[in-house]
Parts: C-alpha cells; structure tokens; sequence
C-alpha cells in the first residue's frame, strides 16, 4: 500500500494506492471517500479520502507518509462509513536493504542482467538490472513492488525485453542522495549500512557520497 499526502500541490486529499491503475476501471465517489476498483476483476485497487489531513496529523507532510495502526484505524472509519468495504492494515516500507545473491546475462540484451536478489525473511526476487556495477554479493537498495520513489514514480512488476522483474535495484541518483553521480549504476551500500531486509534508511544514507564512502568509479 502506498499512501501519499500533498496540501499545497493537491489539496487536503489523503492518496491510497493498492495495486497498479487498470485498463478498464471505475470510480465511485461517496460523500469524501472516492473508490477506485478494477472492473475486470473487481478489486479494489485504491482510495482518495477528502478532508482527512487534519484527523492524521497530516498537514505538514509532502509526499509519501508512513501510517501508524491509529491513523490507518481513522482511515477505516472514515471508508466504512462512505458505504465501502476496508481493511487496510499498516505496511513497513517497500524500500529495503538487500544482497544480490545470483546474476546472469538476459538472453536478449547486452547490457542487462537477470539477479536474484535476496529482501529478507529468505524472500528473493528476480529483478532485471542494466547497473554497470552490478555483481553478486553487494549489499543494495531495492525498491520492491508497490513503492513510491522520491520522484513520485510507482515501482511495480513487469517485464524487460520479456523477462519478468519484480522491483528495481536503484541508484543514489534515483534516491536523490546528496553527491550521487548522475550516471546510471546501483547504489552499493557500505557492509555495516543496516541489514537486509531492513527499511531503507535515508538519514543515515544522507552521507554515503559526500563521505566518500560508496564508490562511483564503474
């Protein structure tokens, strides 16, 4: 689940995106509560919630925001009540440290590779990468499924020249990081920066070029 909240650029609209918009979809607006579902499978596939920033504490916020078991409680309620079905739960952050644990060349490319990239929990994914730099055993950060970059893009499967990927092994520049080169290649994380599976930290990634301690030569 991605959730999203911007008062100056769009009003005191709280955005709940579920799943990637469909082809054929429709939109149902019921006092503050607009539902947007799927109509080929009829899932629900997100929700914006009017007149809600002040009830979450959301006023001063720009861009993704992170809900708490309380707020996501307020936000049940406020769908419920509208005459829709909800049960939206909280969710850590698609954003995590990982390890490539395989790579080989993607039969139609040559600049792609094909990884398996461990995410933690023993959970792997095949994520399809055309980093320079790329090599089995660096820790990165992987944006799986259903996260919001910086940029506001939307990280969701899908395939490159016919070969499924699901995620994005990113770069600094991708993460908007502070000294990040502007030239594609993975951001490899340093050993001791945190450990897979683990909620991609920007405070602590704030640091990593201006420090010197990723390297840029690839």
């Amino acid at each position: 689940m991605i959730t999203t909240y911007n008062l100056k650029a769009s009003g005191d609209i709280l955005v709940i995106i579920l799943e990637p918009n469909a082809a054929t979809q429709s939109v149902t607006t019921k006092g503050a509560v607009t539902c947007i579902k799927n109509i080929e499978t009829g899932e629900t596939t997100g929700f914006n919630i009017a007149g809600i920033g002040d009830k979450l504490g959301l006023t001063k916020q720009s861009g993704p925001v992170n809900l708490s078991d309380e707020q996501i409680n307020i936000i049940n309620d406020e769908i419920e009540k509208a005459g829709f079905k909800a049960e939206l739960t909280t969710s850590e952050s698609k954003l995590v440290v990982g390890r490539v644990q395989r790579m080989t060349p993607h039969p139609d490319s040559d600049h792609l590779h094909v990884t398996i990239t461990e995410v933690g929990k023993g959970k792997t994914l095949q994520i399809v990468s055309g980093s320079p730099n790329m090599q089995v055993g660096i820790k990165v950060a992987v944006a799986q499924p259903g996260t919001m970059m910086p940029s506001g893009a939307l990280i969701w499967s899908g395939e490159l020249r016919g070969v499924a990927s699901s995620g994005m092994i990113v770069s600094g520049r991708e993460l908007q990081l502070p000294g990040a080169p502007e030239k594609p290649g993975a951001l490899v994380l340093p050993e001791n920066f945190g450990e897979v599976g683990e909620p991609f930290d920007f405070k602590q990634a704030q640091s990593l070029y201006t420090s010197g301690l990723v390297d840029t030569n690839y």
